[in-house]
């Protein structure tokens, strides 16, 4: 075995998963003792690991065991497995547990064999299922075996490719396979009895599929484009074409090989370029290829599998286009009527491109290939006189103006330039020219004054000055210079920025005053530096103008008292470590700032009395009580505050401190924090007495309104005979219709006597201010005492004169409620009826509470009523 881990495979051990072969250090396999192999196939498993990377590689290996001879003594050898002699046929049956017998009587178990591959052609039309192999266990002669398979394509993803019988052990494949989707399967075979216990150890079983030509070669691209230069020798390279073939590789099948179809055109030969037909390689053939004839080539290329074998082979077709391009055969020179000396223009700027004219090689113009290296020139100044000034681009057609500024050019300091030029193809000549490669000319270039801006020669000014200067003071002058000697020009000074408008400047002569009093401390100020811009213009023709930019420095006075911080504090009301650390802020800089002075006002004299200072260094002191107790509440301390300028300053600030009882860890307590906050102890009780008398008056309100709402509802629900017109039928003038309708029969919009016309109407279909028609349900029967009286005939009558009165609305008919249930302890109302006796006692009604107090006042009268 050959292995190779890309490092000289130093220190690199082999092993095998058999005891019984081992490798050498070379490669080399061979047996460790002697052995008998019982199978016609022996597969292993060769590992070859890295102690120092830790890094393993396995390779499998297979051998076919020849038979040994029976008349001669020559050792077995071994031959190279052919593909058709590794297919399981359907009648082959393994038995990969086999039993040996011992001399001794006794049985010993042998190691388990290794299973040769079993191989599927990809593609088989069936049918399916279809038998690969028969595994069984001579064991099976003693006990009943149940076999079952393992793996990729058994229980793991694709699922059910192969299956087995558990009980005959055949093993069968149920699709078709495909090689280009999956190349090989690792199963492993498991024999188990009845109960499920393990039988024999479990087998390997790699399955391979063997390659079908069913692909065809796809190249990598449809189109390739490729160039060669014209003139070239037969054996040029041009380009390479690739096709890629799904089948296996190592087989007939994925063997692919090149051939040129057609080639257009066919000038000057038919057979301009010829390709390797394994590696895709496009080479020239035949000379003769000149640009200015064809300029390309379209070749279709063809590449077969089956190692180019057009009858069994397939095929696919790709094009390469064939550029030829052009080698430099033709030099450049300038034409005779090329002006020498054009130019006449000052160009201050660095990269303006000039009018200079330089025409090359008219021939290479014509037939050379345009923008080409070969086409191209490339001009070169050489001359005695200055020409840092001058450089060139490389032009893009025939007479393209070439030559610009490589720096900027002065009319005050050189009217006039001469220069020759020199110019050449950017490629080299072709071999076998025999003209010279470049072509000379004298330029001469004179230059035209042109109006230039003023400039500052001092440009940005800085100039140092204290703070604070006065309205009117001279600062600087800041003057420019007009580069323009032979004109007679006057140059003109305004502002273009002045942030804060503190600077004014002499439109004549530069001279910078001051407009205002400039303020270090300002927003205005960067890092003490004020910064102004400037522009000086010239009356020329066109006007020019150039900027200047002023920066001053301004130093610092004491001109800003110190502010003391903070401004409120807080402090318990009896003394303890509890301190104010205060400090002061200056918007002055060293050294009219610190160290300060912390100092208390005698006047008024409690401030003293109270309050102490104590100091802890330049910048910070200390505010404590001086006496045992100061009674809670917000106390104004002022403090006089000194800086350390020249002269110093002084500022008075005030520090509210507000004052309150602490706990024993020294923060005030939540009374004290209200107390401290400005409220004394009459505030608080005001506030609480206010609180509760608001929450008295709402509780009034509360029971005022419940009362109120108890009194509307023990009201008298009944009113006066004479002003209740619930039971009564109210009569409304009538508007009659016209004269077309006044034909009408009021009768028939009275409630009818019968109810035939409802009994006759379609079921389900009903008026609603109908009766329905139906099965009442069986109202309780109230008790015959008490007796109602005279109220049912009331009832009674009233319903009985409003059906007989023609004048009545034909809705005034009487509805039918649901029925809400059984139960009620009043009763039903059809339980009312009249009575002629004089007897009733309707005394009782008074007992049944303000509700009722009028039907006792009508009906507990007695007789006369």
């Amino acid at each position: 075995v050959k292995f190779n881990n890309c490092a000289g495979n130093k220190g690199v051990r082999y092993e095998t998963n058999s005891l019984d072969f081992k490798v050498r250090a070379d490669g080399t396999l061979y047996a460790a003792h002697h052995l008998q192999v019982p199978s016609k196939q022996l597969i292993l498993v060769v590992t070859a690991w890295d102690p120092q990377t830790l890094g393993r590689w396995e390779a499998m290996v297979r051998f076919l065991v020849a038979e040994k001879s029976q008349h001669n003594g020559h050792k077995p050898k071994g031959r190279k497995a052919l593909p058709g002699e590794l297919v399981q046929q359907q009648s082959d049956t393994l038995l990969p547990w086999r039993q040996h017998q011992s001399a001794n009587g006794l049985r010993r178990q042998k190691r388990d064999w290794v299973i040769p591959p079993i191989n599927v052609p990809e593609n088989s039309r069936g049918p399916f299922p279809q038998q690969l192999v028969r595994i069984r266990s001579d064991k099976d002669k003693e006990i009943h075996i149940r076999y079952s398979i393992t793996g990729v394509g058994a229980d793991q993803p694709p699922m059910e490719v192969f299956n087995i019988d558990p009980v005959s052990g055949r093993m069968y494949v149920t699709r078709p396979m495909d090689r280009e989707e999956r190349a090989s399967y690792h199963l492993r075979a498991h024999a188990v009895d009845m109960n499920g216990n393990k039988v024999e150890n479990p087998i390997d079983l790699y399955i391979y599929v063997i390659d079908m030509n069913d692909n065809r070669p796809e190249f990598i691209n449809q189109v390739y484009n490729g160039s060669v230069d014209e003139g070239s020798k037969p054996g040029t390279y041009v380009m390479t074409v690739t096709a890629n073939d799904a089948d296996d590789g190592t087989t007939a099948n994925g063997m692919v090989r090149y051939r040129i179809v057609t080639q257009t055109p066919q000038s000057p030969s038919q057979n301009m370029f010829t390709i390797n037909s394994e590696t895709g390689d496009i080479v020239t053939v035949a000379a003769g290829l000149d640009r200015e004839k064809v300029q390309q080539y379209i070749v279709i290329v063809q590449a077969t599998d089956m190692e180019g074998n057009l009858n069994y082979g397939l095929s696919n077709t790709a094009t390469a286009i064939i550029t030829v391009t052009d080698v430099n055969d033709n030099p450049p020179e300038f034409t005779t009527s090329t002006p020498r000396g054009l130019w006449n223009a000052e160009q201050p700027q660095k990269g303006v491109r000039t009018s200079v004219v330089i025409t090359r090689d008219l021939t290479e113009s014509l037939m050379g290939q345009a923008g080409s290296r070969n086409w191209g020139g490339m001009g070169l100044p050489t001359t005695t006189c200055t020409h840092s000034h001058f450089s060139f681009s490389h032009p893009k057609g025939p007479r393209e103006k070439i030559q610009h500024f490589a720096a900027a050019v002065d009319y005050e300091m050189n009217r006039a330039f001469m220069l020759t030029v020199m110019v050449s193809n950017q490629a080299p000549l072709a071999s076998g020219i025999q003209m010279s490669f470049q072509s000379t000319a004298g330029v001469t270039i004179s230059v035209t004054d042109v109006n230039e801006a003023p400039y500052f020669p001092t440009n940005h000014k800085l100039i140092r000055l204290e703070e604070g200067v006065p309205t009117g003071t001279v600062l600087t002058t800041f003057s420019a210079v007009d580069p323009d000697r032979f004109m007679q020009q006057a140059v003109r000074y305004s502002k273009l920025s002045d942030p804060a408008n503190w600077l004014n400047i002499n439109a004549t002569n530069g001279q910078i005053t001051t407009a205002a009093v400039l303020d270090r401390e300002s927003d205005y100020i960067k890092n003490n530096v004020y910064e102004a811009t400037f522009l000086a213009a010239d009356n020329g023709i066109p006007p020019a103008s150039g900027t200047g930019t002023l920066q001053i420095y301004l130093i610092d006075i004491n001109d800003n008292a110190p502010e003391l911080l903070p401004k409120e504090a807080q402090i318990c009301e009896k003394p303890n470590l509890n301190v104010i650390n205060i400090t002061a802020a200056d918007a002055d800089i060293d050294p009219n700032v610190g160290p300060f002075v912390f100092e208390l006002p005698s006047v008024p004299s409690a401030v003293r009395k109270n309050w102490t200072i104590s100091r802890l260094n330049g910048d910070y002191a200390q505010l404590s009580l001086r006496i045992m107790y100061l009674e809670a509440g917000v106390y104004d301390v002022p403090i006089i505050v000194t800086d350390s300028g020249n002269p110093p300053l002084y500022n008075t600030s005030v520090i509210k401190v507000k004052v309150c009882p602490c706990d024993e860890n020294g923060d005030c307590t939540t009374i004290g924090a209200v107390a401290a906050a400005g409220l004394g102890t009459g505030a608080i009780i005001a506030i609480l007495i206010c609180i509760i008398i608001l929450l008295t008056m709402v509780l009034l309100f509360v029971v005022w309104m419940k009362r109120r709402e108890k009194e509307r509802h023990t009201k008298q629900l009944l009113i006066d005979p004479e002003d209740d017109v619930r039971d009564n039928i109210l009569k409304y003038d009538e508007e009659g219709g016209g004269e077309e309708d006044q034909d009408y029969d009021l009768s028939q919009l009275q409630q009818p006597e019968t109810m035939d016309h409802v009994l006759n109407k379609t079921p389900g279909v009903r008026r609603v201010d109908e009766r329905p028609i139906g099965a009442e349900p069986q109202y309780p029967i109230r008790p015959v005492i008490p007796h109602p009286g005279d109220i049912g005939d009331f009832i009674n009558e009233g319903l009985r004169a409003a059906d007989n009165d023609p004048t009545a609305p034909p809705y005034d008919s009487l509805l039918v409620f649901d029925y809400e249930g059984s139960g009620s302890t009043a009763g039903s109302v059809s339980s009312l009826n009249s009575s002629s006796s004089g007897d009733q006692d309707y005394d009782y009604l008074n007992d049944w509470g303000p509700r009722f107090k009028k039907l006792a006042d009508m009906y507990g009268g007695g007789e006369e009523d």
